[in-house]
C-alpha cells in the first residue's frame, strides 16, 4: 500500500483537522456521483477507495496511539462524526453526504446510520431516513437521540405513504360519503344505459 500521507498529499505531522480537510477535498473530487456515465468512473472509484483506505489507516493508527497513551477504556462505538454534524447543522447536506458516502461499509456504525438518516430526513426522503434510524437503533438501542429520530421519521414516513391520513382520524370518509359516492356512480351508469344499484 502507498504511504497514506502521500495519498492525501499531507505531511506526517499534519494535525487531525488537516487530515480530515485533505480527505474531504479528495472525497469531493473523486465522489462517484461526479463520474456518472463517464469513462473515468472506474478510475475515480479506484482512487476513491485508495483515499478511503489512506484516511482509515491514518486515523486508526492515531486513535490506537491515543488509546495506548491514555490507557482509556473506550466502548465499542467508533468515534462520532463531528464534521458531518457541523455540516448538517449548517444545512450543507450535499457535503455531509459526500463525507458519509466516503466511509467504508465496514466502518459504518450506529452514528453513521443516524447521521445518514438525518441527511435523508432533511431532504424529505422519510422512508429511507426511517430505515437508517431503525438500523442505528438496532446497533445502539440505548441512545435516546436515535430513538427520537426514529419516532419522528416513522410519523413522517406514514404521512408520506398515506396522503389521506386524516381519514383514519375521523376527518374524512364516513358512511354517508360512501353512500353519496355510490348514488352518484349509479346516476352516471344510468345515464350510460346501465344500472349500478337496481333499487334506485
Amino acid at each position: 500500500m502507498k504511504d497514506p500521507y502521500s495519498v492525501l498529499g499531507i505531511p506526517k505531522n499534519a494535525t487531525d483537522e488537516q487530515v480530515k480537510n485533505a480527505y474531504r477535498e479528495l472525497a469531493r473530487k473523486y465522489h462517484p456521483d461526479n463520474y456518472a456515465d463517464n469513462p473515468l468512473a472506474d478510475l475515480a472509484g479506484e482512487k476513491m477507495k485508495e483515499v478511503n483506505d489512506a484516511y482509515d489507516a491514518i486515523m486508526n493508527e492515531r486513535n490506537s496511539r491515543k488509546s495506548k497513551g491514555s490507557n482509556a477504556n473506550y466502548n465499542s462505538e467508533p468515534s462520532s462524526f463531528p464534521e458531518v454534524r457541523n455540516l448538517i447543522n449548517q444545512n450543507r447536506l450535499e457535503e455531509a453526504q459526500i463525507l458519509l458516502d466516503g466511509v467504508p461499509v465496514s466502518s459504518r456504525n450506529a452514528e453513521w446510520y443516524f447521521l445518514n438518516g438525518t441527511v435523508l430526513y432533511r431532504r424529505g426522503w422519510f422512508d429511507q431516513a426511517y430505515t437508517n434510524f431503525a438500523t442505528a437503533c438496532r446497533m445502539n438501542p440505548s441512545n435516546p437521540e436515535y430513538q427520537n429520530a426514529l419516532r419522528n421519521a416513522q410519523r413522517s414516513a406514514g404521512r408520506q405513504r398515506n396522503p389521506y391520513n386524516n381519514y383514519s382520524t375521523g376527518g374524512g370518509c364516513d358512511g354517508c360519503d360512501l353512500c353519496s359516492s355510490l348514488i352518484c356512480a349509479d346516476c352516471c351508469c344510468e345515464c350510460m344505459g346501465g344500472d349500478l344499484i337496481s333499487c334506485c
